[in-house]
């Protein structure tokens, strides 16, 4: 079992990216909003962009402009290399500069998740 974690750094690819990870195998993913530190720490300091009575939210990027990142568990090393494939294919080499950042962890054990086919 293994958790393939990709932080997807233009988020308007999020669809084509889902689509080319299903059309690899993978049944189901979880997709957060995610800031890393290098976007956060230029904020610091003075801004003229905060208004005069700030909310939480006036200092961090508007959701659209946030990384994505997407995780998902599969079972098969199969498909851990045709998620890899597809990543690349939507927004390109890995080893280039901001294209994002793609992990395979193994897995010893998970709670919680059942397969569809599986009744209640």
């Amino acid at each position: 079992m293994s958790l393939i974690l990709f932080v997807l750094h233009d988020p308007e690819l999020l669809d084509d990216l889902l689509a080319a990870w299903q059309d690899a195998g993978v049944s189901g993913a979880t997709v957060l909003f995610s800031i890393g530190m290098g976007r956060i720490r230029p904020r610091e300091g003075l801004r003229d962009d905060i208004p005069l009575m700030p909310s939480v939210e006036d200092f961090y990027p508007d959701p659209e402009h946030l990384s994505r990142t997407i995780f998902t568990l599969v079972d098969d090393e199969t498909i851990v290399d045709k998620v890899i494939t597809a990543t690349e294919r939507v927004v390109g080499d890995l080893n280039q500069p901001d294209r994002g950042l793609l992990m395979v962890l193994p897995v010893s054990r998970f709670y919680g998740l059942r397969k569809y086919s599986q009744p209640n």
